[in-house]
Parts: structure tokens; C-alpha cells; sequence
């Protein structure tokens, strides 16, 4: 299947021509399989992260729960803030982070931490597959399995049809994703790399258990995220899709000598069919710029932003 087939819900645009001509100068060169990786951040290039981060609005929820339960909880921040509803005060965290203050993040993560602290593995990636299948948008009027950018799932399919291996690449937490990654983006769960909390195993006769702690394992933004494809891959990518400038490094990480490569960044610059802002990807953009790297719009790369029904389902 050419290029022009496979991307349907993209313009005819010189991003989607750099794609498919990256594709096509892969296979010319007969780089082996086993070397096609694809990496892709999350929120915001793979799906919506506005007006809150998915699994921010679902921790937040749960911080809400806890302070409902527990007045003395109400003046203390982050579970305030989810209270109160304050989705300001979040959006300051994430805008702080990326001005390289991460004051509020940290307290963000300490209530992120104790927000299912004590639970399995399994018990949390059930609550959270729940999450994701039965909860909605807070403004888009659709679910959040259906904020999938309709162009990327297929470019996602473009690439697996061509030998690639895609991973997802995710400051969100791995256990919250891997649920539904499959089946809204046909990356399997063991190809999802992300944010981790402590964990802990206890031996029983029935195999163990193991159960979330009370502290973060790793961050994984800005210089952690090459670190960990190193970790889980082993190898460099040759193509990289990011949307902020906590995914700098992993589009820099992603070349290699002699090897064709491709680093993307999408700009959200529709306000009308999702969000238009730049906060937090000002430093990516100015290094796609200087490296010429491609920058995808949303407002004009993209002849159509959510797909009409699930993911996965339109890209089958």
C-alpha cells in the first residue's frame, strides 16, 4: 500500500511527504527489521492532552474522592486543586515543568503516589481500563477512547505495515496506558514506556503479588525518556513524534549514522476542531526550525482530527 493510501486522513502536505519519503528511503536501503523503531510521546502527538492530561483528569478524580472522604485534606495541595476543580492550578504545574520549575510537581507527584498507593498492578490497570472505556472528554463531547488523532493511528499502521516497531514514549504512567494501547493505537503493552511508581512484591502461594508504593520510580520527560528506550529497546529509533519540550531529547536520541531519519512535531493550531497553544513547546519548536526537523499541523497536515469511531477499529 502506497503512502497516499495508507494516510487517508492526511493533506496532501509536505509533512505527509516527508513521511512517505522516509518510509520509502528505509526500505530502499534495506534497513533491517529489527532496526525500524518508532517512537511516539503520548499525550498530545498520539492524543488530546487538553484542557488536563488524561491520566491527570483520572488522578484527579481520585484526589476529589479523597478529599471528599477527608476534610482535613481539602486545604492541601493537589488534592485542592481536585476539590475544587482548580484545573488552573495544573496547568501552571505542567507549565512550570516545562520553565524548569518543578516546585509544584513535586507536590502533584506526592499526590499522585498516595492516590492508589497499596493497590496491585492488576487492580490498578483494571480501574484504569474502566477509566478510559466508560469516561468522557470534559469539553469535546466524545470519550477519551475516541481523542485519538485519527492521522497518527494511521500512521502508526503505515509504519507496522512497512517492518517498523512502534513504542510509546509517555510522561503518563505505563500501567494507566497499556489497557487500551492495543486497541486505540495497535501498540501492544509491553511496548508502552513511562512514568512508574515504586512497586513492591510480597510471595504467596499463588504466584505473589506485587502492589504500588508510595513514591515515584522515575519521571519519564526531557532526558529520561532516551534513557529508557535505551533501557526497554536497545537501540536508537529512526523516527521520533513528540509535541513538546519534554520530548526533546528523545527526538534528538532518534538518528543514527548512515540510517535514514525522522524526527515530527505536531503544532496544535486548531482551535476549532481541538486546541490551539504552543506553551510548553516553544524550545522544540525552535529547535525544529534550526534542524529543519517536521513539524506536523494540526490545522493544516490534518484533513481530519478525531476518526469517527474507535481507533483501532478505523485503523483495521
Amino acid at each position: 500500500m502506497s503512502g497516499n493510501e495508507a494516510l487517508p486522513s492526511w493533506n496532501e502536505s509536505a509533512a505527509r511527504a516527508a513521511i512517505v519519503a522516509f518510509v520509502e528511503q528505509t526500505l530502499k536501503s534495506a534497513v533491517p527489521v529489527e532496526e525500524r523503531i518508532a517512537v511516539f510521546d503520548a499525550d498530545g502527538t498520539l492524543w488530546c492532552e487538553k484542557p488536563v492530561p488524561v491520566e491527570a483528569d483520572y488522578l484527579l478524580r481520585r484526589l476529589g474522592e479523597m478529599a471528599t472522604s477527608d476534610p482535613t485534606l481539602r486545604d492541601r495541595q493537589p488534592w485542592k486543586a481536585a476539590y475544587e476543580h482548580d484545573n488552573d492550578w495544573l496547568g501552571k504545574v505542567i507549565t512550570e515543568h516545562y520553565a524548569g520549575d518543578d516546585t509544584k510537581a513535586q507536590t502533584l507527584l506526592g499526590g499522585v503516589s498516595a492516590a492508589y498507593a497499596g493497590i496491585s498492578v492488576e487492580e490498578f490497570e483494571s480501574k484504569s481500563g474502566a477509566f478510559l472505556r466508560g469516561a468522557q472528554h470534559p469539553t469535546l463531547d466524545r470519550s477519551y477512547l475516541q481523542t485519538a488523532y485519527a492521522p497518527m493511528v494511521e500512521l502508526l499502521a503505515y509504519l507496522e505495515a512497512n517492518g517498523f516497531s512502534n513504542h510509546m514514549v509517555s510522561g503518563s504512567g505505563a500501567e494507566f496506558m497499556r489497557p487500551i494501547s492495543q486497541e486505540m493505537f495497535g501498540i501492544p503493552g509491553e511496548r508502552v514506556i513511562g512514568s512508574t511508581i515504586a512497586l513492591k512484591y510480597a510471595g504467596d502461594d499463588k504466584g505473589g503479588t506485587i502492589t504500588r508504593g508510595e513514591r515515584l520510580g522515575f519521571l519519564d520527560d526531557g532526558p529520561q525518556k532516551p534513557i529508557e528506550i535505551w533501557s526497554r529497546v536497545g537501540r536508537r529509533p529512526l523516527l521520533a513524534g513528540g509535541n513538546s519540550n519534554g520530548d526533546l531529547p528523545m527526538l534528538d536520541f532518534s538518528q543514527r549514522e548512515g540510517k535514514p531519519s525522522l524526527r515530527l512535531l505536531v503544532l496544535h493550531d486548531d482551535s476549532e476542531r481541538e486546541f490551539a497553544y504552543t506553551s510548553g513547546a516553544e524550545k522544540a519548536l525552535a529547535e525544529a526550525k534550526t534542524r529543519n526537523w517536521t513539524v506536523v499541523s494540526m490545522k493544516n497536515d490534518f484533513k481530519t482530527v478525531f476518526a469517527s469511531q474507535h481507533a483501532a477499529t478505523a485503523a483495521s
